[in-house]
């Protein structure tokens, strides 16, 4: 398979898959859904305030969930239809396909899902532990499966290098979950071989390779402390190690937990920059936009200063509880799934606004026993492996944002909104423009719909509004602004986002 860098402008196939599905709200059964990621049928429903979605099993799954999109008032023209993975030739979009190392889930329950998704990447960790179990001799059979998996239903892998192995580190659990194999001689080449033997393997499979996770958190540089220089120089020793297997791979650091940005500058003035290709980093907090932009900048005038702005960013990792009482970043909050489903939409859409090149959502499925707890931040339910209102919000995103869309300075004007409570991103698709906007409102409060007034810039000769949580499409009314531009009145405006566009884009 042609490995395509994420952000490459390709021109896709006809748009013809994506058409509006007028399907009316029912029950869907595992077969209708099985049926679907071949493209023979609906792939979401919703009735009321009742989400039914297929059981792994055959039965129907009823979830009580708050109502997904609240009444617009507006006319609907159908839903859109997603496309799947092998539909669409290249994306920003990736997916968290972490913890397969210590066998969290099962990723065989997973792929008929990660095919429909329309998500392009997956982020899977390699699993040092894993994989040499005895010094030496290396068994790569679990991980080649999940690799070729994968690549067969059209999702690039990417891999994540880190953790250490009790083999070097005997202090540590079986999982060596963060002891990082830098204080003895022994553990380091240890790693250096393990990198020498996974890289010679998968050179012709995987060409985007990361190098270790969180180093600046002390769970994750187990014995020791944090130390951004010695994080610096395991990198320099592992990059070229990859290289030199590895035609044209190219390399990610930093892999931050939130984004520390004295740690990050230590790493660019220790020489990060003139060994990675990427810097990628895991921005969890309770609201996507809360001081994101501002973080964004900050790394970026890092990067221009000291790799002149060939190193580009990758939001890495970064998920939401789909209920509270869980495992993990976020889990002591109250959430749902309609909530996380919100969150996502805000996340992806965050990053491509601010021109991410990457971003990857944390994870397919829930981690059952996860530190003893479950991690409710997967798309699909971890006890019966069934998709959450998130996984159909990820599918509208892959299906409208791939390569193909590219974000413009377009930007809209809006009247009715107070400052600081709308937030807007322009892309062109197809000649056509997309408009997002949405209220970066507190998730976790109650938050009324709320109009405004938008005015954006021409052509739009069938323009509708799409509302990616539900992939509903919706007729609009537009009046002549100034010369050039056109105005929307009464737009609804919710604290998740909705998208002016054409009907050319989504038919």
């Amino acid at each position: 398979m042609k490995t395509m860098n994420a952000n490459q402008k390709i021109k896709t196939p006809s748009f013809q898959s994506c058409k509006l599905d007028r399907t009316s709200s029912v029950n869907v059964t595992r077969r209708r859904f099985l049926r679907a990621t071949l493209g023979t049928a609906t792939t979401a429903c919703w009735a009321g305030s009742v989400l039914s979605l297929p059981a792994a099993e055959g039965a129907a799954v009823k979830q009580s969930a708050p109502p997904l999109l609240p009444d617009l008032g507006l006319k609907s023209l159908g839903r859109l239809k997603p496309r799947a993975a092998r539909e669409i030739a290249a994306s920003p979009l990736s997916i968290g396909f972490e913890t397969l190392d210590r066998q969290l889930f099962d990723p065989e329950k997973t792929y008929p899902y990660m095919a429909q998704l329309g998500a392009k990447w997956a982020r899977c960790q390699a699993g040092w532990a894993r994989t040499e179990r005895e010094k030496g001799k290396y068994d790569f059979t679990w991980l080649d499966a999940v690799v070729d998996s994968l690549l067969k239903i059209g999702v690039q892998p990417w891999f994540n290098l880190s953790f250490g192995n009790p083999l070097y580190t005997p202090e540590a659990d079986p999982t060596a979950v963060g002891w990082v194999p830098v204080f003895t001689e022994e553990a380091r080449e240890g790693w250096l071989n393990h990198a020498r033997a996974i890289s010679q393997h998968f050179a012709d499979r995987v060409k985007h390779w990361e190098i270790w996770n969180e180093p600046n958190i002390t769970d994750f540089w187990k014995p020791g402390k944090p130390n951004a220089a010695e994080y610096v120089k395991l990198v320099k020793q592992t990059a070229p190690i990859i290289r030199e297997r590895v035609p044209g791979a190219k390399i990610i650091g930093g892999v931050f937990c939130t984004v520390p940005r004295a740690y990050i500058q230590e790493c660019m003035e220790a020489g990060l920059g003139d060994v990675i290709d990427k810097l990628s980093f895991h921005p969890y907090r309770k609201m996507p936009e809360q001081g994101y932009e501002a973080d964004v900048n900050a790394m970026n005038t890092l990067l221009s200063k000291h790799t002149r702005g060939r190193v580009k960013l990758w939001q890495g990792e970064n998920g939401c509880p789909s209920q509270s009482g869980g495992s993990g970043a976020l889990a002591d909050l109250d959430w749902n799934e309609t909530l996380q489903a919100k969150w996502l939409l805000r996340r992806v859409l965050s990053d491509l606004r601010l021109g991410i090149e990457l971003t990857s959502y944390f994870l397919i499925v829930d981690l059952v026993g996860y530190r003893g707890k479950t991690n409710y931040k997967g798309l699909l339910r971890g006890t019966d492996y069934t998709p959450k209102p998130a996984f159909f919000a990820y599918q509208s995103l892959a299906t409208l944002f791939d390569a193909e869309t590219q974000r413009t300075e377009t930007g809209v004007q809006a009247d009715g909104a107070a400052p600081g409570t709308l937030l807007t991103a322009s892309f062109e698709r197809q000649g056509f423009p997309l408009h997002v906007y949405w209220m970066p409102a507190d998730l976790l409060k109650d938050c009324a719909p709320k109009k405004l007034q938008i005015t954006v810039p021409a052509p739009l000769k069938q323009p509708v509004l799409v509302a990616p949580m539900t992939g509903e499409i919706f007729a609009l009314q537009a009046s002549a602004g100034e010369p050039g531009k056109v105005i929307f009145h009464d737009l609804p405006l919710l604290d998740q986002p909705l998208i002016i566009t054409d009907l050319a884009v989504v038919r």
